[in-house]
C-alpha cells in the first residue's frame, strides 16, 4: 500500500505552468523608461524551471508597491496557473513589502517552506538567513512562491522545492 505523499506525487502533475514577478523599483523604473536593464534573478528562475521542463506562462517586473503586487498576483490567480513566484521584497527594509501584501490574500501558508528555506539558507551563509521573510502559500488553489530577490536565493529556494511543486500543487487544488 503505497503512502499519501507517494500516491500524492503519482497523481500530480507533471507539467506545471509558472508566471514569474521579479519585485524591484530600481528594475521596474528602467523597465518603464526604456533604460536597459538586467534581471539575472529573472534568468536563475527561467533556466531552473525550464530545466525541469515547466511550462512559463508569464514574467513581468513590478514596483515594490503593495498596492502593485496585490493587484498584480490577484490578476496572476486568475489565469490556468499553477505556480505565481514573487522574487524580492521579503526582506526587512522600508521597501520591502511583497510578504504585507501577499499573506493577507493566502487562503493557507505553508509556513515550512519558509523554515526549510531559512535552514538551508543557514547553512550557506550563515545567520544572515534569518534576515529573510521568504514565505510560501495557496490562493484560489494555486501555489504562490514569496522568495528572495537575489539570484543566489531563488536558485537555492528552486533547488530544494521545484521537485516537490508538483506534489504541492496536486494539494492545492483538493
Amino acid at each position: 500500500m503505497a503512502r499519501p505523499h507517494e500516491e500524492h506525487r503519482s497523481k500530480a502533475p507533471k507539467t506545471l505552468k509558472f508566471t514569474l514577478y521579479t519585485i524591484s523599483t530600481s528594475r521596474y523604473n528602467a523597465k518603464i523608461s526604456g533604460k536597459e536593464y538586467s534581471d539575472e534573478t529573472m534568468d536563475v528562475a527561467v533556466k531552473l524551471i525550464r530545466e525541469k521542463k515547466h511550462e512559463i506562462i508569464e514574467r513581468d517586473i513590478i514596483d515594490d508597491d503593495k498596492e502593485m503586487i496585490k493587484q498584480t498576483l490577484l490578476r496572476a490567480v486568475q489565469r490556468d496557473v499553477d505556480v505565481i513566484v514573487l522574487m524580492g521584497g521579503t526582506g526587512l527594509s522600508s521597501r520591502d513589502v511583497t510578504v504585507e501584501a501577499v499573506r493577507p490574500l493566502l487562503d493557507k501558508e505553508v509556513e515550512g517552506f519558509g523554515e526549510i528555506f531559512r535552514f538551508e539558507s543557514y547553512r550557506e551563509i550563515g545567520a544572515a538567513a534569518a534576515l529573510t521573510r521568504a514565505t510560501a502559500g495557496i490562493i484560489s488553489r494555486r501555489v504562490v512562491l514569496c522568495l528572495p530577490g537575489s539570484p543566489k536565493a531563488v536558485e537555492l529556494a528552486l533547488k530544494i522545492f521545484l521537485d516537490e511543486l508538483p506534489h504541492l500543487v496536486y494539494l492545492a487544488r483538493q
